[in-house]
């Protein structure tokens, strides 16, 4: 592979100049600034309001007050942005630390602010169709400022709010830090982690995924009481604080926050529902190629037609003996960062040429820092930056063929944001569920022509990691929505206790895998799941459903229609800040509240079921 010196780091001097800190520290004095000023026009704004003052023209103070609002979010959006991707890359250095936590605190200060706007447009409701004619270029915006004023429904009294903050911090957040620091500490009597273990569930010894699985649920037991008080007192207070904000219950504010109706919802569900006997099939078509290959540890899994042991859903598959190698393996190959880069251009290009520029754009810009190095993080990510219109992806690149895929998603990211180029500050904010959109498009392109025209081997293996990814953001997915759907349910008649979060995980992996497990399970996955102890993420399961299924739709739609879908398709990426999902989607000419739409994605991972079936002669 690439030596060190080849492998790219990224260049910040296009955000801000590295020499010296006088660019960032008057970028930094201004966005306080412009702070201040939003401050003062709204309480401007509320002394009118309070005096009944009939001379005050709320459409023009509503239209410098949003120009210099988005001015406010770009400025500060940008800083903590940069704080961030600085500290990424040197985690050791207190300097840099210091001054993502003081960002952080400038973007708070802002969601202060924006709740006092959003009470401020509530009492000035009737003046918003003047406030549209007067000033036309806003009209886009109504979605946004609709969303504010509907969102101030749901917030108690300044004060109430404060102080939920404050005690939070002692409260939810302050559990979900111990389930953390519980999980993230633990080790078994070789020493080790829990995530050390973790990691050994798609190890190619039998045996040592299936010691792996039981060490982990031997430690999960032993830490079971601490876990579930975790869980019970941070849903307990989300319950609580849910029903102060008047919402009918935590999914109700999930799909707000998602811009998705129950309807949508339901559609996806319902779907992905009726798609389970074909990942049941893809199940027991693994374990039995386990059994007769002798890779499984388990007495009975894939025996007379049973499903795999939970510690065999990422076993690697052998090769068909019937496949030929073709060549060098795409999984044994060492990339060089210069072929991986060549790669993804050639995929980006192979679906539109503005797609392709993009990604030589980014890589000749400086923004990919790819270089694995002491004090950087691990993984990978794409951030946008309002200031210049750019992004910076960092990934870890060590020559392997998934670092393709990671570069691919990442840009994927980075190619939505592109798309939105002109657009508001305040758009660059969309949901989680069209988060994914662009990244796994991108992904499934790369892995799509791969699998076109890889070797036979090759081609099983690419199918098969697609299917275990997919299987888990479908059907794992499920499980985990149905078990916090009953989680929420019982927490509010009162408490829960260990034996019952075991009880809803049993009952939520039954209704999700059926007889695609065999009976060795995993009651304990409530315990290590970190999103289920998040105090802002109830319900942030189906957004990742709704996002691979919508790209494979999308992904579908551009095999039938060819290069005339592009158009479409970037489009649809600029607008996915300013309006509902359900709006976006018929825009682009989808019913999202059609099971229909959904079972086209799907079809796409059937088609690959029975492919893998076929070739391994099951």
């Amino acid at each position: 592979m690439d030596t060190s010196d080849n492998i790219p780091t990224w260049k910040l001097d296009g955000i801000f100049v590295q020499s010296g800190n006088d660019e960032y520290t008057a970028y930094l004095t201004s966005c306080k600034e412009r702070i201040g000023n939003i401050a003062s026009l709204l309480d401007s704004a509320d002394k009118f309001t309070k005096n009944g003052n009939e001379n005050f023209d709320f459409a023009a103070w509503l239209a410098p007050f949003l120009k210099e609002y988005e001015n406010c979010v770009a400025m500060s959006g940008t800083l903590c942005k940069y704080a961030y991707v600085s500290y990424s890359t040197d985690t050791t250095d207190p300097a840099k630390l210091n001054r993502l936590s003081e960002t952080t605190d400038l973007v708070n200060s802002l969601l202060v602010y924006q709740r006092k706007l959003s009470l401020v447009l509530v009492s000035h409701k009737k003046y918003m169709d003047d406030f549209y004619a007067r000033f036309p270029e806003y009209k886009d915006y109504a979605y946004i400022l609709t969303e504010m004023m509907d969102d101030s429904a749901h917030q108690m009294s300044a004060a109430e709010e404060k102080l939920a903050s404050d005690m939070q911090k002692t409260g939810g957040e302050a559990w979900s830090r111990l389930q953390e620091q519980i999980i993230s500490t633990l080790q078994d009597e070789k020493g080790r982690t829990f995530n050390e273990l973790r990691g050994l569930a798609s190890s190619a010894d039998k045996d040592e995924r299936k010691e792996a699985y039981e060490k982990e649920l031997e430690l999960l037991r032993a830490n079971r009481v601490a876990l579930a008080a975790c869980l019970n007192n941070l849903k307990g207070e989300t319950v609580m604080l849910n029903a102060r904000r008047n919402w009918k219950g935590a999914l109700d504010r999930a799909l707000s926050s998602s811009r998705l109706s129950r309807e949508s919802l339901d559609a996806l569900i319902g779907a992905i529902e009726d798609s389970l006997p074909v990942w049941r099939n893809y199940f027991k078509a693994k374990a039995s190629i386990l059994r007769k290959c002798g890779q499984t540890a388990s007495d009975r899994a894939g025996t007379d037609g049973r499903g795999l042991a939970f510690y065999d859903l990422f076993a690697p598959l052998p090769a068909p003996r019937t496949a030929g190698t073709d060549g060098q393996s795409l999984f044994e190959k060492e990339w060089t960062f210069g072929e991986a880069r060549d790669y993804v251009i050639k995929e980006y290009d192979s679906f539109s040429k503005n797609m392709g520029d993009f990604a030589r754009t980014a890589f000749s810009s400086g923004w990919v820092d790819a270089k694995i190095r002491p004090g950087k993080v691990g993984g990978a990510y794409d951030e946008d930056f309002a200031k210049g219109h750019q992004s910076r992806i960092l990934c870890n690149f060590s020559g392997k063929f998934p670092d393709i895929i990671t570069m691919a998603h990442e840009l994927g990211h980075a190619f939505h944001f592109h798309c939105m180029k002109g657009k508001s500050p305040l758009f660059f904010d969309y949901p989680m569920t069209l988060a994914e959109t662009a990244s796994t498009f991108a992904e499934t392109l790369v892995k799509q022509d791969m699998i076109a025209t890889a070797s036979e081997a090759d081609k099983c293996r690419i199918i098969e990691m697609d299917l275990q990814d997919v299987a888990q953001v479908l059907v794992d997915i499920l499980s985990r929505f149905y078990f916090e759907r009953a989680v929420f349910e019982g927490r509010e008649k009162g408490e829960l206790g260990a034996d019952d979060f075991c009880r809803m995980m049993a009952e939520a992996q039954e209704r999700s895998y059926g007889d695609g497990l065999d009976d060795e399970r995993h009651e304990y996955m409530w315990a290590l799941k970190c999103h289920y102890y998040s105090t802002d993420l109830d319900f942030y399961n189906f957004p990742y459903a709704f996002g691979q299924l919508f790209a494979a739709a999308l992904y579908a739609k551009f095999r039938t229609e060819g290069k005339a879908f592009t158009e479409s398709y970037e489009r649809l990426l600029a607008d996915t800040g300013n309006m509902s999902c359900e709006d976006l989607c018929a825009k682009a000419g989808f019913d999202i509240r059609d099971k229909a739409f959904w079972k086209s994605g799907i079809d796409v991972y059937a088609e690959e079921v029975e492919t893998l079936v076929r070739a391994y002669g099951n």
